[in-house]
């Protein structure tokens, strides 16, 4: 009598592990997605058009849902003008932000909202992380801030000052950076040293309006792999389409977004992409758990050295 009593405590324990080790693995598999699509320059469209597909990629299964950048209008950096400043509205009470809350705990995901923000006389390009249960997680604003042809964010932005953070949402520790942000690895692994288990990265960038010729995609997608490769974890980029043409005091700048939305896995593949011109939900599932033991044995982090990396600390290479 006591063995089988002794018995069949053990195969309830047994059966405890096991379902204890399958909420566990469940806890730690995460789908993320990527949006694309071509804006309009009204707001209200567009916020709409951001719902539509965040439902899209919510009823695919999607747990972390993100938005391109600056989604509510036109990319307006092809100029400087002063009534763009317009466009700016302040963090607390911003009506996309509160929204997206809306919407986010409606369908229990999480949404990085891309907007831009006035902050008394200063002005960002700034992301609000919106968590499963519609709980503000806090702000990151962009740290490296573009200037050139079609990019004249200089004009409108002030450099971030949050610095590179991680946020921790439900279903993962993320990192968001934006934009200008992917071509420096400098800021991935800044946010893989703090916890950040997948990278994502909402992005406006097409041709270039002095160059026809130039084609950044490939380049593009290849520098945002290796900061998937390099820190071992998942990464998502998403990016607009469409011809938007806006009037200068030259005359019209035209940029055709090449959109290319992608998500890359813990080895820099990619394991969806979209293409230059449709409107694209992507969707992946991920295993954390797996990814952190091949991030540990891999050891990348392991070996790192920061006592020699102080000429980072420059800017033109001299010892510091």
């Amino acid at each position: 009598m006591y063995i089988c009593i002794y018995v069949y405590i053990e195969r309830e324990r047994e059966r405890e592990r096991e379902r204890g080790i399958g909420r566990k693995m469940e806890e730690r598999r995460v789908v993320v997605a990527a949006l694309q699509f071509a804006c309009t320059d009204d707001a209200a469209t567009n916020v709409n058009t951001a719902e539509r597909l965040v439902r899209a990629a919510h009823r695919k299964g999607a747990n972390i849902i993100l938005i391109q950048e600056l989604f509510e209008g036109y990319y307006f950096c092809q100029a400087q003008r002063e009534d763009f400043f317009q466009r700016a509205k302040a963090y607390k009470g911003h009506p996309t932000i509160l929204r997206m809350q809306k919407l986010a705990k409606e369908l229990r995901v999480v949404i990085p909202v891309s907007f831009f923000e006035e902050a008394n006389n200063a002005h960002y390009n700034s992301i609000a992380i919106i968590d499963a249960d519609g709980t503000d997680l806090g702000l990151y604003r962009k740290s490296h801030i573009p200037d050139g042809p079609g990019y004249q964010e200089k004009f409108y932005f002030n450099p971030g000052d949050t610095g590179f953070k991680v946020f921790e949402t439900k279903f993962a520790k993320i990192g968001v950076a934006i934009c200008w942000d992917q071509w420096f690895p400098e800021a991935a692994r800044a946010m893989v040293l703090q916890g950040a288990e997948i990278l994502f990265y909402p992005t406006a960038i097409g041709s270039e309006p002095q160059d026809t010729g130039l084609d950044s995609r490939d380049h593009w997608k290849r520098v945002m792999q290796g900061h998937a490769g390099a820190n071992v974890v998942p990464l998502v980029a998403s990016n607009r389409v469409g011809k938007e043409i806006i009037e200068t005091e030259h005359g019209n700048s035209e940029i055709t977004f090449y959109g290319n939305s992608f998500i890359a896995g813990p080895t820099g593949e990619i394991v969806a992409s979209a293409d230059d011109k449709e409107e694209a939900v992507l969707v992946a599932e991920f295993d954390l758990d797996k990814i952190k033991s091949k991030r540990r044995s891999w050891g990348v982090f392991r070996d790192r050295r920061p006592d020699l990396y102080k000429v980072l600390l420059t800017l033109d290479g001299s010892k510091p």
